[in-house]
C-alpha cells in the first residue's frame, strides 16, 4: 500500500529582522512538528518586488511565482508577524497583496501565532483577518493562538524550549493538517 505524503504547513513569518520572536516562534513550530506534519518555512519575503496590480499578470514575478507556488503545495499556511504603527508590517502586507490576485490562498486553512507581549499585537491580528477575508483563506480560530516569547526560555539554536509552547505549537499545526 502506497504511503500518502504528509501534509504540509506552510510557515510565513512577518519580519525581516533575523532572530525576531516571530521567526523564533516558526523555528520552534518546525522543531515541534508532528512526525505526522512536514513544515516548511517560507524566507523570500524580502525577495518579493511591491506589489504592482500591473505585473500581477503570466508570466509572474520569479519570486511572486516561487510564493503561490509554496501557498498551493501546503496543506494549510501559519502565519507569525509582529505589528508595526498598529498593523502589518509592509513587507508582510506587500506579500500578502500578492496572494489576492491568485486562488492558491481561497479556502486553504490559515492560522496565526501573535508573538507580541500582552496587551500588543491587536491591530496585527485584526489587519490579518481583514486581509486574509478578501483572499478567501479559510481562517480556523481555533489554530490561531497568543504565545509571546520569554527571552529565557530560548535556546542556542534559537528554539523555544518551554513544553508547554512546544506542545500547543504541535497542536496548532495538526488542527492545520487535520483541517486541510
Amino acid at each position: 500500500m502506497p504511503t500518502l505524503p504528509l501534509p504540509v504547513i506552510l510557515l510565513l513569518s512577518g519580519s525581516l529582522r533575523a532572530g525576531s520572536s516571530n521567526e523564533t516562534v516558526l523555528r520552534t513550530a518546525q522543531a515541534a512538528a508532528p512526525s505526522r506534519v512536514r513544515t516548511v518555512l517560507y524566507e523570500g519575503l524580502a525577495d518579493l518586488p511591491h506589489f504592482n496590480p500591473d505585473r500581477d499578470a503570466d508570466p509572474l514575478p520569479d519570486p511572486v511565482a516561487g510564493l503561490r507556488a509554496a501557498i498551493a503545495g501546503a496543506a494549510g499556511v501559519l502565519i507569525c508577524t509582529p505589528e508595526y504603527a498598529g498593523t502589518l508590517p509592509g513587507s508582510f502586507k506587500n506579500l500578502l497583496d500578492w496572494t489576492v490576485g491568485g486562488t492558491e490562498i481561497c479556502d486553504k486553512p490559515v492560522a496565526w501565532v501573535n508573538a507580541a507581549a500582552p496587551g500588543r499585537g491587536q491591530g496585527a491580528e485584526a489587519t490579518l483577518r481583514t486581509v486574509l477575508g478578501y483572499t478567501g483563506a479559510d481562517i480556523r480560530d481555533a489554530a490561531c493562538a497568543r504565545i509571546p516569547v520569554d527571552r529565557s526560555t530560548v535556546a542556542a539554536d534559537g528554539t523555544i524550549t518551554d513544553e508547554a509552547v512546544r506542545a500547543r505549537l504541535a497542536q496548532i499545526l495538526t488542527l492545520l493538517a487535520d483541517e486541510g
